[in-house]
């Protein structure tokens, strides 16, 4: 087996491993960059590093002959942007020339989701590195839409008559194994990554009730009824502003822009909500 020259970060989560597994049954090697080696999938043609996007050295160690990697986000945190930016210092450092990177439509410096932000601050980052980057701005999550319902049968949130293109993680690691394989093409691009149509939380209520076989609805909260009925779960206040502002952001229409970027670079249209798979593949 040839050495690789692809890594592959957060291949212990879904997103990360669907990728990781693409490349395997591809036949392609592939360096898995994990924290824990316990939790590192079992792939053929796969070699595994242990570092975290903040220990440079044994990062540098991990990176050593990649030319391109898949950087998935960090886990959100106060200290995000710190690992965001040692991790792309450090890909910097030792010579890879693509790095692919996990972000969020709408990402800007006044974004309303508040980690949006961050990533925003994350491609100013990558920027500004001699590598190439390719930025795969992704809609929330269409496998995150059956999650929202409480045990009453209602999605609660203070997204107002907003809409979302949500998207599939299946397509997003169908783009980004294209890309990884092919990075030439993509290098210096923004992909916005979306399902095929902007939905509103009574369109997903619909659409849920008829795919879960128990009734769903949606009761638009206002700002200070989510922070309220939020509350019971003790979170820090950075991630409660980050979950209310989920809601507010589409209430905004941060999210609601259609894109073609994911037939166009795959070749096959992106699922819909109709069409997901309701348990994990």
């Amino acid at each position: 087996m040839a050495e690789p020259s692809i890594a592959v970060t957060g291949c212990t989560g879904r997103l990360g491993g669907r990728v990781a597994r693409q490349l395997a049954e591809k036949g392609v090697p592939q360096r898995l960059i994990v924290r824990d080696e316990k939790r590192a999938p079992h792939l053929p043609g796969a070699e595994v590093r242990v570092a975290t996007y903040q220990d440079r050295a044994a990062l540098s160690r991990a990176l050593e002959g990649i030319k391109t990697v898949l950087f998935v986000s960090a886990k959100e945190a106060p200290t995000r942007l710190d690992e965001h930016f040692a991790f792309i210092e450090t890909a910097a450092s030792v010579g890879v020339q693509t790095l692919v990177y996990t972000s969020f439509q709408g990402a800007a410096p006044h974004a309303t989701f508040t980690f949006a932000r961050d990533h925003w601050a994350t491609e100013q980052k990558l920027r500004e590195q001699r590598f190439a980057s390719v930025v795969l701005r992704d809609s929330l999550y269409l496998d995150f839409l059956p999650l929202l319902a409480g045990e009453d049968g209602i999605i609660r949130g203070p997204a107002g008559n907003g809409r979302v293109a949500a998207v599939a993680q299946s397509d997003i690691a169908d783009v980004a194994t294209t890309v990884l394989l092919h990075p030439e093409p993509h290098r210096g691009q923004t992909l916005t990554l979306t399902g095929p149509a902007a939905l509103g939380f009574d369109d997903i209520a619909q659409v849920l009730t008829r795919r879960l076989g128990r009734p769903i609805r949606y009761y638009a909260e206002s700002i200070d009824e989510a922070y309220r009925s939020r509350a019971h779960y003790g979170a820090p206040q950075w991630q409660v502003d980050a979950w209310v502002s989920t809601y507010t952001a589409i209430a905004s229409g941060e999210m609601s822009t259609v894109t073609s970027d994911v037939e166009r670079v795959t070749g096959h249209p992106p699922l819909g909500l109709e069409d997901l798979p309701l348990s994990p593949p």
